[in-house]
């Protein structure tokens, strides 16, 4: 059995399902095996916001103990996601004079801090300081400036914030759980590094990670994030106009979804009927199969309508096209949906890189667990800059938030 300090875990708390993978690291910080992982269902979070704590945490009671059974480890710590639409970007800079002449960590350290001295509001916390890109003398487009020559050193940030509160309540419910939060990511952010590959994020695309609650936007352009945006709009919406169109419980709409439901209703057996189940116990009802998928389909337009204008708003150019993940992701036909609205050169469903590790990673093979896969490799980042390697992080240790190097650095 591993020692603890070899253990990372990543908890993705959804409104739908809490997930936990266990990650097993080598003696060099390298994520090498899925040990374990659990997922159970949960209704404690809406839009990425915690409503119910005591459902909340019941359900991180019972994923780890799945988690721990699986792995056969004691789970102390854990690094957790988090999204909603109280999630915020901003893009900042700042600017240092170098005491060397010469760019060491500490320069580097002193210009990020100076571009995230935002005019923040009291009530939100920055979770991310991401760099784009620096500029040393005028000479711009430099992703590593440690031990450039020069005199004046500027950085180019895009910055990450969330409301505070949204936060504090998630990382109560896992201390209530006996956890220790090591740190907070934003799940596109980590769903990034699951599915995306270092071509698509040098060229420039856009990831859309489709939960239950909300629909998480990523866009990548040069090796950096430069936008994120949610919409409000996802599987539970879907789930929500089945129950009420066709007058059946929500469980019962969410079980029709997953075993006939397509994003096309064209696709749909033309003449074939289904049995949808009544609200209050009444004798299950036959209704077409076009019909649910026209739901479906309805909803899933909208959708992508919505985020047709976020990924305008951004202004950037995204050569790699389209890239969808999340439980929402599997309804088939939603790529082809995708591209007709949306036009992007390419569409593709995005499923968690785990090709280099071993254990359990084919059991995780699935869009559900892309942003639990990919907070395990935010840990192994972090793995990498306890071990002088370089990264980016807001460490949490003693409360303090520090500014590393390097995050887009060799992500898979």
């Amino acid at each position: 059995m591993p020692r603890q300090s070899e253990i990372i875990v990543g908890l993705d708390i959804g409104t739908s399902k809490v997930c936990a993978l266990v990650g097993e690291i080598n003696e060099n910080g390298v994520l090498q095996n899925i040990r374990g992982f659990g997922s159970v269902p949960a209704d404690g979070l809406r839009k990425g916001m915690v409503v119910n704590v005591s459902s909340t945490v019941d359900s991180i009671h019972q994923v780890i103990e799945e988690a721990e059974n699986s792995s056969g480890c004691k789970i102390d710590d854990v690094y957790v996601g988090i999204t909603g639409t109280h999630i915020r970007g901003d893009k900042s800079d700042g600017q240092v004079t170098l005491k060397n002449k010469e760019v060491c960590e500490d320069d580097i350290e002193r210009v990020l801090d100076n571009a995230k001295a935002l005019n923040m509001p009291d009530d939100r916390d920055i979770i991310h300081v991401l760099p784009q890109d620096y500029i040393i003398d005028g000479q711009d487009g430099i992703k590593e400036p440690l031990g450039m020559s020069g005199l004046k050193m500027k950085s180019n940030v895009y910055i990450v914030s969330c409301s505070r509160a949204a936060e504090q309540n998630i990382i109560r419910c896992c201390e209530k759980c006996g956890l220790n939060v090591q740190d907070v990511i934003l799940g596109q952010l980590a769903s990034s590094y699951a599915v995306l590959s270092k071509d698509e994020q040098e060229l420039g695309v856009a990831l859309v990670d489709i939960g239950s609650g909300t629909s998480d936007i990523a866009i990548w352009s040069n090796n950096s994030l430069v936008y994120t945006s949610v919409v409000d709009i996802a599987g539970s919406q879907i789930t929500n106009d089945i129950s009420q169109v066709l007058s059946t419980p929500l469980s019962a709409a969410e079980e029709l979804k997953n075993q006939y439901g397509k994003a096309i209703a064209a696709m749909a057996g033309k003449d074939k009927l289904i049995d949808v189940p009544r609200i209050g116990g009444r004798a299950p009802e036959k209704k077409s199969e076009e019909l649910l998928c026209q739901i479906i389909q309805d909803r899933v337009d909208d959708l992508f309508r919505h985020i047709l204008p976020e990924l305008e708003k951004s202004g950037s150019k995204i050569p790699s096209g389209l890239v969808l993940t999340g439980g929402t992701s599997l309804l088939p036909g939603i790529d082809e949906m995708a591209q007709n609205i949306i036009g992007l050169p390419a569409t593709r469903i995005g499923y968690p890189n785990v090709a280099d590790l071993g254990g359990l990673s084919n059991e995780v093979l699935n869009p559900i667990y892309s942003t639990s896969v990919g907070i395990l490799r935010y840990a192994e980042k972090q793995i990498f800059s306890r071990q002088g390697k370089p990264g980016v992080s807001r460490s949490r240790g003693g409360g303090i938030f520090s500014q590393l190097i390097g995050l887009f650095k060799d992500f898979h």
